[in-house]
């Protein structure tokens, strides 16, 4: 098959969460046999130099980039509240990337085009227009809900009434575009069965009422959704390091990203400082991208800011436990099917490890409370045995539902006869 991928940021250098997930499924596919070509958003949010792309690369997926500028307009976000439209949606609408999709599209034919993400969906009338392959949407989020997560633990009643407004626009855009696809391969159980009762209301709606002649009777039904989490090449992921800061405490992400501010800032605030005073020689390592100014300056006793680490699994082999303190989100963690693979025992809350089939206190410990984090954190801390056991566990899990060579299977399968898997 020839697949192209459209992809709201570059999928290469791997460095956070939605590169890694898309570079997971490209490199899947082309060691599947399969030929690739990549079109991808570049922006000053999240900019890569396509010279610093290895050539080895370059030549497996024909990865090109076009510039989009995603910066926050004062006036036009003002305006978009006296509209239905989703401005989160609006920012990713490029006149350029259009052309250069449409000049691919005219040159070269491709079996499957996947759209990485909602905000990539506004280029399917292009598809349709100059291409017979089927559109598949790789969502890797039900991505209102996040919004909805968000204005709902925010204390500033404009913000919070600007948020509700950003999150009712874009989920009555992501719903309505849900309708239009070949295929949806979301990352989640959970957010899979929230797009099949969506497409199920649609269905009997549109069957109720009669068509008028001539009008495009493509739809997606519930069947043509599909599961297929984040997957892990575990061959990336040797033997864990013998030696490693224990005890310690980390997280790892990239930070600008709402939720993870979000998170961090709760548990620095409610958390920490009864850790803190609880363990006074415990150190709390954070690591990850765009670290905050606030979050440099502040200095929390035992908080070390580490900022973006060259390598990632470096990092947390050399530390112990990770916190993952999510308030909001959707789809899945990719950090915690990484730090399982490592071995590492995670603390997390429901939401953090939502779409993740774990066991509490069996190979990851949920936390929701301060006072759980508490106590999670004590339990691990005072009992070294009981955190590598933990760990191994972890481990387990993704070794038995996480490997990247079974799930590329199921996608494969699912391109050829979108609708027929399980």
């Amino acid at each position: 098959m020839n697949i192209l991928f459209l992809c709201n940021k570059s999928p290469y250098p791997a460095r956070e969460g939605g590169p890694i997930a898309m570079n997971m499924m490209i490199e899947g596919v082309i060691h599947a046999g399969h030929r690739v070509k990549v079109l991808a958003v570049n922006s000053n949010k999240y900019s890569v130099a396509i010279s610093s792309i290895p050539d080895d690369y370059k030549a497996r997926t024909g990865i090109e980039f076009v510039q989009i500028d995603l910066r926050i307009k004062p006036f036009p976000a003002l305006l978009n509240l006296f509209t239905s439209r989703s401005y989160h949606v609006e920012r990713f609408i490029s006149g350029s990337f259009k052309s250069r999709l449409t000049e691919i599209l005219q040159k070269e034919k491709f079996d499957i085009i996947q759209f990485e993400m909602l905000y990539m969906s506004p280029y399917l009338d292009t598809v349709r227009k100059f291409s017979n392959a089927k559109a598949i949407l790789r969502a890797h989020n039900v991505e209102h809900i996040i919004w909805e997560r968000i204005a709902k633990n925010t204390r500033n009643p404009f913000k919070r009434f600007y948020l509700n407004h950003l999150s009712r626009t874009l989920k009555k855009y992501e719903f309505s575009v849900i309708n239009k696809f070949d295929g949806i391969v979301a990352i989640t159980e959970n957010d899979a069965q929230i797009f099949r009762t969506v497409l199920a209301s649609r269905q009997e709606i549109s069957g109720s009422m009669s068509k008028p002649t001539g009008t495009d009777e493509r739809r997606t039904s519930v069947n043509q959704v599909i599961t297929i989490p984040f997957g892990i090449d575990l061959s990336r992921f040797p033997d864990p390091l013998s030696e490693f800061e224990f005890p310690s405490l980390f997280s790892i992400g990239s930070m600008d990203w709402n939720p993870n501010i979000e998170g961090i800032s709760w548990f620095l605030e409610k958390v920490w400082p009864q850790v803190n005073l609880k363990f006074p020689a415990l150190h709390y390592y954070i690591a990850g991208r765009h670290i905050p100014e606030w979050l440099v300056n502040k200095n929390y006793p035992n908080v070390i800011v580490v900022g973006e680490v060259e390598d990632s699994l470096k990092f947390m082999h050399s530390k112990g436990i990770m916190i993952v303190p999510l308030l909001s989100g959707s789809g899945i963690r990719i950090k915690i099917i990484e730090g399982m693979a490592a071995n590492k025992t995670i603390i997390s809350t429901s939401i953090g490890a939502e779409g993740i089939h774990c066991t509490h206190e069996k190979n990851i410990f949920l936390a929701d409370t301060p006072s759980d984090f508490i106590d999670s954190i004590s339990k691990v801390v005072e009992n070294r045995n009981l955190c590598q056991q933990i760990g191994e566990n972890a481990r387990k899990l993704v070794e038995n539902e996480y490997q990247q060579k079974d799930l590329i299977e199921k996608l494969l399968g699912f391109y050829e006869k979108p609708g027929t898997q399980s």
